[in-house]
């Protein structure tokens, strides 16, 4: 077709030639499959509501506070298929190809998009026998002479430390009980093997049922920020987008 005559054209009228009118088939069709390749379906159609997300998130915040979030989302959408990775180990969400991620601490990663949802508290906790038998702490020095329990960080092998008011931290030098998983801790303490250092989301039920007391309050640290993020990668699906504005939803201040 190169060289070939698209139309004739004179002071008067152009006219389409019989080659252009071919030419002009053919360039629509082109077209339109280009248009093709860039339009995206109606924002609540089943096309852009089905498929895969990845979450990663803590083991007892998801456990606690992220299941049933994605229940709730999961009845309503049953197209989503929700993956979710549960680890205290920190995951790198490129590589594993994580679409949303929730993390309590820090977050200055410039790869993430992330969104502060609430605070979370860590408060020192013991069951009511523990403390009728052992008496309560009146000072963090006083739990060095205390039954305790530990959280180990799966990453060293180490007892996490306690952390307090002005940055103050203490680790127990003994345990009478340790373990990587918090609610098998919290299970102990629920059975009066320790005083231990607890984020809310687990021990706030435990607390309004007065199966824990909570102690050592006026040396409580700054709560710490709980996140979700997810990869800063070009347009968000609209799965993805949709799992993340939920999450947002029920989880802020949660």
């Amino acid at each position: 077709m190169q060289g070939e005559l698209l139309f004739h054209r004179n002071t008067r009228h152009i006219q389409v030639t019989l080659v252009g009118e071919k030419f002009a088939v053919i360039a629509k069709e082109r077209l339109r499959a280009v248009d093709e390749l860039f339009q995206t379906s109606a924002p609540n159609s089943d096309n852009e509501l089905q498929g895969r997300v990845r979450i990663a998130a803590p083991v007892g915040f998801g456990h606690k506070c992220l299941m049933p979030a994605l229940m709730e989302l999961s009845t309503v959408h049953p197209q989503l298929d929700i993956d979710l990775t549960l680890s205290d180990e920190r995951v790198d969400v490129v590589d594993e190809k994580i679409d949303i991620g929730i993390r309590i601490g820090f977050m200055r990663d410039s790869r993430f998009i992330a969104r502060q949802l609430a605070k979370i508290n860590m408060y020192v906790v013991a069951s009511p026998d523990l403390i009728n038998r052992e008496g309560t702490p009146a000072s963090i020095e006083d739990l060095n002479h205390l039954p305790v329990t530990g959280l180990v960080d799966r990453n060293t092998g180490k007892l996490w430390p306690w952390v307090f008011s002005m940055d103050r931290q203490w680790t127990p030098p003994i345990t009478r009980f340790r373990s990587a998983d918090a609610e098998a801790e919290l299970m102990g303490v629920q059975n009066g093997l320790g005083f231990a250092q607890i984020p809310d989301f687990l021990a706030q039920d435990l607390l309004r049922q007065e199966k824990l007391v909570r102690v050592l309050e006026e040396v409580e640290p700054v709560p710490w920020d709980l996140y979700i993020y997810r990869p800063q990668r070009g347009p968000v699906p609209q799965r993805i987008r949709l799992v993340f504005d939920h999450l947002v939803s029920r989880l802020s201040d949660r």
